[in-house]
């Protein structure tokens, strides 16, 4: 049983400074201090509930482009399960009998569970979560957020307590639902489908998660407090980015940090949800604390989508394209105002790049904007590459700009996200740069897998 319902709802701030509303929060590696005293949201933001450290680095991105196979046309080199592969919902009548209490349901849930754990390379991040094992053979359901920006994902069996290195099979960021694979996984144990067709305001449910990232499954009971909500949730300062999410089922139980992707179970043991976002914000005719979760019919529908190899404008199958650059966001076409716009966004203004300073990094903390930028007016700032990238192995630097590629002009960092947006992990391309002393250069790179985004 959970002892602090506040747990995740007031969060930490990042070494950064002060907290923002809606944020990761919860558990470190190493762990925490002592949380601090409980504090409402602003604009009535959700958090999600992964557990992790927030880097201190400047406010940038990877350029791994959001990465629409629809568009490529390839999926890329996944293994696809197969539709047959996802469990429909449970059959509407009966409902199954009821498991007797609490323990019961966690009896019944628990076997299917798996603790996740990702490091987020790249933003120097590290985090944890929870996941259902929807399939014997390893397919495990979960949310986007918790594998967003994974530069490595593996999850533990709470059954057996054997850990296995997943791959991301695909995700809907839209709907913050994604499916994995343990690798070489067989004959495991999955929860038990309900039916969330049938969820009803009054329900009781208990939330099953890896709370506060203590590495095994706590539940909290509480009764469904609304169905086909619509919230806002967001995260401080990590990968995530703020999304709209529909149709969620709203409870009272006690959904804390790191149950991101538990199930919610009803009182026959039945998973009718997953756990997603909390938050102890006061809306108009809510003054306690609440939990959400995606309703099992529509997460068992995307994940069906994925596992086909059904890819549209919303669903991603397997990784994107990577070239390996950190970028700013935005349509200015100015390499000089990209500069200052990450400066503000920054920690620290801008910064020269010092003797000895190296070429490359390997996340972005302590990434900082480079003083020296090559002399065009127009094209895509590179603020820092990535040590082992295609696009360091080119030779570019903080301070180059990108110009074109293959032909295509680059003239903002929109603009690059939107080419790279066409293209998959193995494509060869032709990027044209420039070095911040004024060299021109044409280089053929291959694109690598990157982490989902």
């Amino acid at each position: 049983m959970r002892q602090d319902a506040g747990y995740e709802q007031a969060g930490h701030a990042s070494q950064a400074g002060t907290p923002g509303p809606g944020w990761y929060t919860g558990s470190y590696y190493p762990p925490p201090p002592p949380p601090p005293p409980r504090s409402a949201r602003r604009g009535g933001l959700l958090s999600h509930l992964v557990v992790g450290v927030l880097a201190a680095g400047l406010a940038t991105s990877v350029t791994v482009a959001v990465y629409h196979p629809a568009a490529s046309g390839n999926a890329g080199p996944v293994s696809l399960p197969g539709a047959g592969a996802v469990p429909a919902p449970a059959p509407t009548a009966g409902g199954g009998q009821a498991a007797g209490g609490e323990q019961q349901v966690v009896n019944k849930v628990e076997p299917g569970l798996v603790i996740i754990k990702t490091a987020l390379q790249y933003n120097g991040e590290a985090a944890a979560a929870t996941g259902m094992v929807i399939n014997p053979g390893g397919l495990v359901l979960t949310n986007n957020h918790v594998i967003e920006g994974a530069t490595k994902v593996s999850a533990t069996v709470l059954a057996t307590g054997r850990t296995y290195a997943a791959r991301v099979v695909g995700y809907d960021k839209t709907g913050d639902i994604a499916l994995i694979q343990l690798q070489g996984a067989s004959g495991l144990r999955t929860v038990p489908v309900g039916n969330s067709a049938t969820v009803r305001t009054g329900t009781g449910v208990v939330a099953i998660g890896n709370a506060e990232g203590q590495g095994t499954a706590i539940p909290a009971v509480g009764r469904v407090t609304g169905t086909d909500k619509t919230i806002t949730a967001a995260d401080q300062g990590g990968t995530a980015t703020a999304e709209v999410l529909h149709g969620m089922i709203e409870t009272s139980a006690d959904i804390v940090s790191g149950d991101s992707g538990g199930p919610l179970a009803n009182s026959a043991g039945q998973v009718i949800g997953m756990d997603t976002a909390g938050s102890s914000v006061s809306f108009s005719q809510q003054a306690t604390a609440a939990g959400f979760a995606i309703p099992i019919n529509t997460a068992l529908s995307v994940a069906r989508q994925i596992s086909a190899g059904h890819a549209s404008n919303v669903i991603a199958i397997g990784y994107p394209p990577f070239l390996g650059i950190f970028i700013g966001s935005g349509t200015s076409g100015s390499p000089q105002a990209q500069a200052e716009q990450q400066a503000q966004n920054g920690t620290g203004g801008l910064f020269g790049s010092q003797p000895g300073t190296p070429s490359c990094t390997t996340s972005n903390a302590n990434l900082t904007v480079p003083s020296s930028i090559a002399p065009v007016s127009s094209g895509t700032l590179v603020v820092g590459t990535i040590c082992g990238s295609p696009a360091a192995a080119a030779g570019m630097t903080g301070g180059s700009v990108i110009t074109a590629v293959n032909g295509k002009p680059t003239t903002a960092p929109a603009r690059l996200t939107a080419i790279l947006a066409r293209l998959r992990p193995g494509d060869k391309i032709t990027v044209s740069w420039v070095s911040p002393a004024g060299r021109h250069a044409t280089s053929s790179l291959r694109l690598l897998a990157g982490p989902p985004q």
